[in-house]
């Protein structure tokens, strides 16, 4: 009988970064992962360079039960996705029951946001390193760090450490 494939979930929003929603999602679809992008409606989203990404679901139809890594993409999108309660609760769900969140960049803002980022070691865009130790991280400058259940890179040129890493880590099951 052939395994399940494993299910991610990944946030989009109007300016998401082109590059860190587009290689990971085809990057983990590559791998035979099952990737759902979730968007506040079911419509398609527009990159800060353009590119397009249509929601597969709304946020109010996820099931964190279902999924077992959430990935959020950096860019303009963060601010906009932190303001929304659903993508918060989802966010505190992923981390209550212990499942990878893996973030880049300005992503950071929403773990901030959902205040689950208290002693865990992280990275991200530098502009929002003061933020991630106002919140109780622990910000450092590589280009991948990984705690816990928690994974983070700083911006598209780390792309490739933070796949790898996304992917080592779900093959640990």
């Amino acid at each position: 009988m052939k395994a399940k494939p494993q299910k991610i979930l990944l946030f989009v929003a109007d300016e998401y970064e082109d590059l860190e929603l587009q290689y990971p999602k085809y990057r983990l679809r590559e791998a035979g992962k099952k990737v759902v992008v979730a968007g506040e409606k079911k419509e398609s989203y527009k990159g800060k360079h353009g590119y397009p990404c249509t929601a597969d679901v709304t946020f109010k139809e996820i099931r964190v039960d279902d999924f077992d890594a959430l990935v959020i993409p950096g860019g303009y999108a963060p601010d906009k996705l932190r303001k929304i309660p659903k993508v918060l609760e989802i966010t505190r769900k992923f981390a209550s029951q212990k499942k990878l969140i893996a973030f880049i960049c300005h992503a950071g803002w929403i773990p901030i946001s959902a205040k689950i980022l208290k002693g865990i070691r992280c990275t991200s865009y530098i502009s929002i390193k003061e933020d991630i130790l106002n919140a109780g991280g622990k910000w450092m400058d590589k280009s991948v760090v990984i705690d816990r259940h928690f994974i983070s890179s700083r911006f598209p040129e780390d792309l490739p450490d933070f796949c790898s890493a996304i992917l080592s880590y779900l093959a640990q099951g």
